[in-house]
């Protein structure tokens, strides 16, 4: 398997002097997760497409749509220099449906991934002909949750259905937990909390490599 990417999630960034976060951990990082949540699919909500297009930074911008009709949002992340698009399987059920946003992503010069939730089963992903995996390992919607490892489990069987994807996992991630979905075969790991409140961030995003 390649090497594991660590994908920092800004959601947990200080807002007031955001570009100077992204900053701290660019240097170290490998892509940057966008949380995009729409007080539907999920509580809560935050940031849109201008705050993203204000970042200046050359990591790949991971947007992650918790958002319950994808569909509509691609276009203004996407013009706000979107390299990675991730929707919701539970947004969006069917293969005919996934594999059509898919190829919509795409198109735009994308790569796309689908998401799933904790109590989620994977074949709720209807296609595999896609970029990346998401498994949550807290419930979508805010930062600063407790890892479920009853995921482990789904994503070792989704590795070992699917060699080649990327799996990323999302939620609870810090030296210890991310070192457990290592091991059960996530090659990219988001962290917000566990990056953004440590004193020695460089230090921070090594351990979660292993």
């Amino acid at each position: 398997m390649s090497q594991v990417l660590i994908t920092p999630s800004i959601l947990s960034a200080d807002f007031a002097k955001l570009q100077e976060e992204v900053d701290s951990i660019a240097p170290y990082s490998d892509w940057l997760q966008v949380d995009v949540m729409d007080g539907h699919f999920v509580p809560n909500l935050s940031f849109g497409a201008p705050v993203m297009k204000a970042i200046k930074t050359d990591l790949p911008l991971d947007v992650h749509l918790m958002v319950t009709n994808p569909a509509e949002r691609i276009d203004e992340f996407v013009e706000a220099g979107a390299s990675h698009v991730t929707f919701h399987a539970e947004a969006v059920p069917g293969r005919a449906n996934q594999e059509h946003l898919v190829k919509v992503i795409r198109a735009k010069g994308c790569t796309a991934g689908i998401a799933i939730n904790p109590e989620s089963h994977h074949d709720l992903i209807q296609t595999m002909d896609i970029d990346l995996v998401l498994c949550m390992t807290v419930h979508p919607g805010k930062g600063g949750q407790q890892f479920l490892e009853s995921v482990l489990p789904k994503i070792k069987e989704i590795r070992l259905q699917h060699p080649d994807v990327m799996i990323q996992v999302d939620g609870g991630i810090n030296a210890e937990t991310g070192k457990l979905c290592r091991e059960a075969g996530a090659n990219n790991l988001v962290a917000g909390s566990y990056i953004f409140k440590s004193k020695d961030r460089k230090k921070a995003i090594e351990a979660l490599r292993g």
